[in-house]
């Protein structure tokens, strides 16, 4: 097996500087924040020593420069500034680029990485010092000392238990022991009694395990540093022992059977035991009469009982894991597993055909089986919405900088798991309403206060589920759309008759048309009329529905509602003449009959009375050009799409269907109609009705006529 480490390198990279750009922007909020401080170390430690490890030196210099920065910070001799800020994030984009392409060039903001190195330098060179930060915290071993700060002598006992797969990562442990006597006075021992006979030993395989006593004014911050990029594939253990008056270990004090015990290799009785002949502890406890065998007993049931559920606990612990699959291995699974879905469904045509009740019952075992696996591949590809909110706050930090306005995000259901697919095409569409709304709707903070708001205006981003749909909001609490200036944009481009009365859904819609803008002026952000159309097209290519709702100087709301997944979906079969086609079923309400009477009754117009509500509908059979004559009972499927009901009449509902989409040809990528198609049991192809897309046009064409 070929594993390229290179490639895992960039990977683990990428979701590092991920995290480092959140850690950033939160420690530009609370600069005092230590632990923040520590987290945007370890992320540049760990990307300075796997890039070395990989072979990747020119990222490994750059970062250098940047954690030697961060080292003085959490040694309090630097203070976090919005300089400091603004540096690192221009540096977090650099070592972007030259993950990406070649190692050289210029970040985002123009700076080069000799700019950025010598400004880095010049930051550690200087003299400014701080209050010591607060004592660092340790996770040790349970009773242990708390760690010393960093400039004092202390004595650190550490045990570092390799996982024996750590070769397969390309990390050699030796390194780490010998970083670790660089640090001060070191004994290292290893502990061989885990290596196998010549003939069960496997190479690739780590056997031995090291137990390393270190003295050292670094701190406890540094020593986890040298492991951190290792901490998964690893039990490492680091334990303060307590100094003497001098900084060194008081061992005089503690007998060879006492550090023993300390170290947890032998127990306290085995200790007894070898040094004399003497009885148990409890037994002499029992013997002068200070308490009573069964209190003896109870004691040591209650000490086996805790050991045993401490096991337990540890035993369910090391057998949680978790492994990185490429995404193109995932989507060949979903491909696979949409092709069984097809197959199972024609195995059940085909035992529904011959009356097979042997058939029949397999039939039925695999379509239990098959939706299982289905459901959980699906579940693989989920992947929470809150990494792509998290992308935006250095966005709207910038574009605040820029546009001289403040501004703050919330968030709320970032839990909230998407496919995969539509959470990577979903990214730039959310940019360009982000960016509207910051240009168009955030007033500057002089106009804000005049209006009784607060200075800082806020967008915030949330999502939800419901049903088979994902349901994201982003609210500003800005100036709001101008109904009439976009009515009057709206005339004047000929959308739209002049004495035409719309909704106020139907008037904010045409800001989604393409070049149309009502800025006064073009800036850096918007005003050119692009962007919108931009996301409205995205949204519309998955296969989803948006929807603006505004309010004059309380702020405006853009709702985007998106299917789940892009691959499977449950769907209604129905059929018009010979061809067959199918609509999603989480937008299908109902189905009612049509008769030639209740059409009739209608004079012309596509209307039905459903219970008394009157409910538009649209005629596949026309919408789709098929030639013939209606049945005389035809059935309209209600559907509910953006709070409004409308029907689509077909021949025949034939029923529930598990559709796997397939994209189409080149060839019908100009029918905006149709979204996919799929496979049915008998081989035949079936067209997945895009029903949004009919009712717009339908309602373009009324507004056109009116």
């Amino acid at each position: 097996m070929t594993i390229d480490h290179g490639q895992a390198f960039v990977e683990e990279a990428h979701e590092l500087l991920a995290e480092l750009e959140n850690s950033l922007l939160e420690l530009e909020e609370t600069p005092e924040d230590m632990d923040l401080v520590g987290r945007v170390f370890r992320a540049m430690h760990t990307i300075k020593g796997s890039g070395a490890m990989f072979g990747f030196d020119e990222i490994a210099a750059f970062t250098h420069e940047v954690e030697t920065v961060y080292d003085k910070v959490r040694e309090g001799q630097l203070p976090v500034t919005t300089e400091l800020i603004n540096l690192t994030l221009s540096a977090k984009d650099q070592i972007r680029l030259m993950l990406d392409g070649p190692q050289t060039g210029e970040a985002p903001d123009g700076l080069t990485s000799g700019e950025i190195v010598a400004a880095f330098q010049r930051l550690a060179s200087g003299t400014e010092v701080r209050n010591p930060p607060p004592q660092e915290r340790l996770t040790g071993s349970e009773g242990a000392s708390p760690p010393p700060l960093p400039g004092r002598d202390a004595t650190f006992r550490i045990r570092f238990l390799p996982s024996p797969n750590i070769f397969l990562s390309g990390t050699n442990p030796l390194l780490l022991l010998d970083e670790l006597r660089a640090m001060g006075e070191c004994e290292v021992v290893a502990q061989l009694d885990n290596i196998p006979s010549l003939a069960d030993m496997n190479p690739e395989e780590c056997y031995v395990s090291w137990d390393i006593v270190l003295t050292t004014d670094r701190g406890m911050n540094a020593i986890k540093d040298v492991f951190i990029f290792v901490e998964d594939d690893c039990r490492l253990t680091i334990d303060t022992i307590e100094p003497g008056a001098h900084g060194e270990v008081d061992a005089p004090h503690k007998r060879l059977g006492e550090i023993l015990v300390e170290r947890g290799d032998v127990q306290d009785e085995e200790v007894s035991k070898a040094l004399s002949e003497q009885k148990r502890v409890g037994e002499i406890l029992v013997e002068k009469g200070i308490t009573t065998s069964a209190k003896v007993e109870s004691a040591l049931a209650e000490q086996e009982h805790v050991r045993k559920l401490t096991e337990k606990s540890q035993a369910k612990d090391d057998g949680i894991s978790s492994i990185r699959v490429p995404a193109d291995k995932l989507d060949v699974l979903v491909n696979l597993v949409g092709e069984l879905v097809t197959v199972q469904a024609r195995l059940t045509q085909t035992a529904l055909l011959l009356n097979h009740v042997e058939l029949a019952s397999v039939a039925e075992e695999v379509e239990r089986l098959t939706a299982e696996l289905r459901d959980n591949t699906l579940n693989i590809r989920m992947l929470p919405i809150g990494t792509t909110f998290g992308r935006f706050k250095r966005l709207i930090r910038d574009l605040s900088q820029e546009l001289g306005k403040e501004m703050e995000m919330t968030t709320e259901g970032a839990e909230t798991e998407l496919d995969k697919t539509v959470i990577e095409r979903l990214n730039d569409p959310l940019v360009h309403l982000i960016r509207n709304c910051i240009d168009h709707g955030i007033e500057r903070p002089e106009e804000r206060e005049a209006l009784g708001k607060t200075r800082a205006g806020t967008i915030h981003l949330s999502a939800v589920h419901s049903g088979a749909y994902v349901v994201i909001q982003i609210e500003d609490d800005g100036k709001g759309l101008d109904r009439e200036a976009i009515l009057s944009k709206a005339v004047e481009k000929g959308l739209v008759f002049p004495n035409a009365e719309l909704t106020d859904r139907e008037v904010f819609s045409f800001i989604f048309h393409p070049g149309f803008s009502t800025a006064k002026e073009v800036t850096n952000v918007s005003g050119r009329g692009v962007g919108m159309d931009v996301a409205k097209r995205a949204i519309d290519a998955l296969r989803g529905s948006i929807d603006i709702a505004s309010e004059k100087d309380r702020g405006t709301t853009v709702t985007i509602k998106l299917p789940l997944t892009l691959a499977i979906v449950d769907g209604l079969l129905v059929r018009i003449a010979d061809d067959h086609f199918v609509l999603p079923l989480s937008i299908v309400e109902e189905c009612v009959e049509l008769t030639k009477e209740d059409t009739e009754k209608s004079h012309g117009r596509n209307m039905a009375n459903i219970r008394g509500e009157i409910v538009p509908y649209i005629r596949l059979r026309d919408e789709f050009n098929i030639s013939g004559d209606s049945p005389d009972m035809e059935q309209i499927v209600i559907t509910g799409m953006n709070g409004e009901r409308m029907g689509f009449v077909v021949d025949n509902v034939i029923g529930e269907h598990q559709t796997v989409i397939k994209k189409l040809s080149r060839i019908y990528k100009d029918v905006d109609a149709v979204s996919g198609a799929t496979i049915l049991g008998n081989g035949t192809v079936a067209l997945i009705v895009d029903a949004l897309k009919l009712v717009k046009d339908a309602e373009l064409r009324e507004t056109a006529c009116g």
